[in-house]
């Protein structure tokens, strides 16, 4: 009887011994290895994205003040010029003949002067004469600086040191007076090359005339270039609601052109409180919002939502949602949910 007593005992401790290496397995098989990371809340750089198109400074729409028929365009699309290079020319023919006519009124106007003077000193001609003399002169005088003046501007000069955007009109063609005819970009010491850009109210309050930036341009892959606000505009665009900004851009010794495509981000001054994660901690991201696991004991996680703010290479801003969590998992996202039970590995 004792022998069976014994037995028993040892059968029903067996079983318990069995029962508990059971629980551990099945314990240890529901436990899931993770990476986990510390976090806090820290002032980070808060750094504003746009895009806009490439120009300069100074873009001038140079026209002929007299109209005319273009003789000759002396420049193409795409060339370099120097301040005071002849560009373009009207045909000649009718301002000469006026600057002539002009001439010789003036000279008819010095001899009737001259012969009303000399009346006067015989005391043949009266004053009123006389100074009614020195005034067509005087008037001759003024109609001949007027003709100069339109006869220098029947050609067309670079005002700086630049280059041709556009060409508006072509040979043969008649121009009005003052209708645009070669459109020029300025790029002398005093120009410089803008990115302009549109930005929301809530930008806008971040940024300050001065916040150095960084552009990056498809044509030039792989290298970015340093530039500053430039400009803050103080009234909203009112076809979409956007506050102009302009960034002034170093490109050193790369050639850029108008109109490229370019993308930027400005530096604010004002710092953002929020949290550094590594970027393969987040999931599920749509636009500002996506999800993390976060763990506050170590030993359980829950699925949380976050606000994003900058995404860069290899980390992502978090604005909020990590409020009151310790840790987030960095590595095994993929295998957990909001009942997972982990084991933080190293």
């Amino acid at each position: 009887m004792r022998n069976v007593l014994s037995l028993l005992l040892i059968i029903v401790a067996a079983y318990a011994c069995n029962s508990r290496a059971e629980e551990k397995k099945i314990a240890a098989k529901d436990t899931i290895p993770v990476k986990l990371i510390s976090i806090k809340e820290e002032a980070a750089d808060n750094l504003i994205r746009v895009t806009g198109y490439l120009s300069t400074q100074d873009e001038m729409r140079l026209s002929f003040k007299t109209g005319g028929v273009i003789d000759r365009i002396l420049v193409s699309e795409g060339d370099k010029v120097k301040r005071g290079q002849l560009l373009a020319t009207t045909k000649s023919t009718e301002i000469s003949a006026q600057v002539q006519q002009v001439q010789l009124g003036l000279q008819k106007a010095e001899r009737d002067y001259q012969r009303v003077l000399n009346l006067y000193n015989d005391s043949v001609a009266t004053l009123e004469q006389l100074q009614n003399a020195k005034t067509g002169l005087e008037s001759a005088r003024q109609n001949l600086t007027q003709a100069s003046f339109n006869q220098q501007y029947s050609k067309i000069y670079a005002t700086q040191d630049g280059f041709v955007i556009r060409k508006l009109k072509n040979e043969g063609e008649l121009s009005e007076p003052g209708s645009a005819v070669l459109l020029l970009g300025g790029v002398s010491k005093s120009s410089a090359w803008i990115l302009s850009t549109g930005v929301a109210d809530k930008e806008w309050a971040l940024i300050d005339k001065g916040n150095s930036a960084t552009i990056s341009f498809e044509a030039f892959p792989g290298k970015s270039f340093p530039a500053v606000v430039s400009r803050k505009g103080l009234a909203a665009d009112p076809a979409d609601g956007t506050f102009p900004i302009e960034l002034q851009v170093s490109f050193g010794k790369e050639q850029p052109a108008t109109g490229m495509f370019g993308k930027a981000s400005i530096k604010s001054v004002i710092k953002q409180n929020g949290y550094t994660i590594p970027y393969e901690s987040l999931l599920e991201a749509n636009g500002k919002t996506g999800f993390v696991f976060a763990s506050n004991d170590g030993k359980s996680v829950k699925k949380v939502e976050v606000l994003i703010g900058q995404i860069n290479n290899n980390t992502v801003q978090v604005l909020s949602g990590l409020e009151g969590y310790a840790y987030i998992v960095s590595s095994g996202s993929p295998y957990l949910n909001d009942q997972s039970i982990i084991t933080a590995i190293k």
